[in-house]
């Protein structure tokens, strides 16, 4: 590939919490970086004040960062695309860039964490198939245990870069590692991308336990619980077993249960509580992505008859409206079994 390593063209598609997060990142980093926002008062005001005060207040975007609304600016000449738009508008965004001329060696980078609903495809397969110019040796997925408000502030954090060409994932791996921010490289692209997307399905059934009283030991038990069946599904569709005992799999649970920056652990929290879902989703400036995931996953595991009992209840108490202690109890109820870890 003839990227020259030490200084990349980079277009950030979304500035959002995440996607300011990288930006500024990659900038320190010393690439040439161009976030695009796709509301043009929104770009102007990023533009003018400097400042994410919608998604990510505080951190200074420097100078050196270009803001544009224009799509083509972002995407002309670029080495490297950087997809941070939620997952569901990741399709949308693509068929707009695939109008656009890119280079033909351009690394698209997706760090979106959901699976599409109704096609049930991965975001990378969102991008191979919206982007037909592009192969497999374009395609690259950043994902892990990392909070963009975290990141953002320069706290250690590690990540993974996931493609089917480890050339691809070693060359992003460069471009993103630093003293911050270390990237580890996976070729299990599957196993990743699901680790990214189910885990926040399980984080809102963590916030679920929060929101009801339950205890420590009740959301101790549900991730590893939750593991073994976002592994199930994982190897049923083609990744790895190992790959959830990584970052992007188990590292990215324990933060997303866990933290009070976690939208998905809020979404749970709220339903624990006896909210509506609506009225919760209305009540939110960030995407919650597990909520979409949730349908997707609960739809999968039907598809590929795998069993997914918590994410069958996480379906139930989001669209149906089933009460949080029932569907402890009907957790708790199941026949016994022996510990199987997926």
């Amino acid at each position: 590939m003839g990227h020259d390593e030490r200084k990349q063209r980079i277009g950030v598609l979304g500035a959002g919490s995440w996607g300011t997060a990288l930006a500024l990142s990659l900038e320190l980093n010393g690439h040439h970086v161009t976030l695009w926002e796709f509301r043009p008062d929104a770009a102007r005001k990023l533009t003018d004040s400097r400042e994410n005060t919608e998604f990510l207040p505080g951190p200074h975007i420097p100078e050196t960062i270009g803001i544009t609304d224009d799509l083509e600016q972002a995407c002309r000449d670029m080495d490297i695309i950087v997809f941070a738009v939620p997952s569901h508008v990741v399709r949308s965004v693509a068929e707009k860039v695939e109008k656009i001329t890119l280079k033909k060696d351009v690394i698209l980078v997706n760090v979106a964490k959901g699976i599409e609903n109704n096609t049930f495809m991965r975001m990378s397969e969102v991008l191979l198939q919206t982007i037909p110019a592009m192969g497999p040796s374009n395609i690259v997925t950043l994902s892990g245990p990392s909070h963009a408000e975290e990141v953002s502030r320069n706290i250690p954090t590690a990540i993974v870069a996931a493609s089917s060409v480890q050339q691809s994932a070693e060359l992003i791996q460069r471009t993103f590692m630093n003293q911050f921010l270390r990237v580890y490289t996976n070729d299990d692209l599957t196993g990743v991308e699901l680790g990214g997307a189910l885990k926040n399905v399980i984080a809102i059934a963590a916030g679920i336990c929060d929101g009801a009283g339950f205890g420590d030991n009740t959301k101790a038990a549900l991730q590893p619980r939750g593991l073994a069946e976002m592994a199930r599904l994982g190897v049923a569709m083609g990744g790895k077993a190992i790959t959830f005992a990584g970052l992007s799999g188990m590292g990215d649970l324990i933060v997303t249960c866990m933290s009070r920056h976690s939208r998905n652990r809020h979404v749970g929290d709220q339903i624990g509580q006896g909210k509506k879902l609506q009225t919760i989703l209305d009540e939110m400036v960030m995407v919650a992505e597990g909520v979409k995931t949730t349908r997707s996953a609960y739809e999968l595991s039907r598809r590929q008859k795998v069993e997914m009992p918590i994410t069958q209840k996480v379906y139930e108490m989001l669209f149906e409206d089933k009460d949080a202690k029932e569907a402890l109890a009907e957790l708790m109820g199941r026949d016994p079994k022996a510990e199987d870890l997926g």
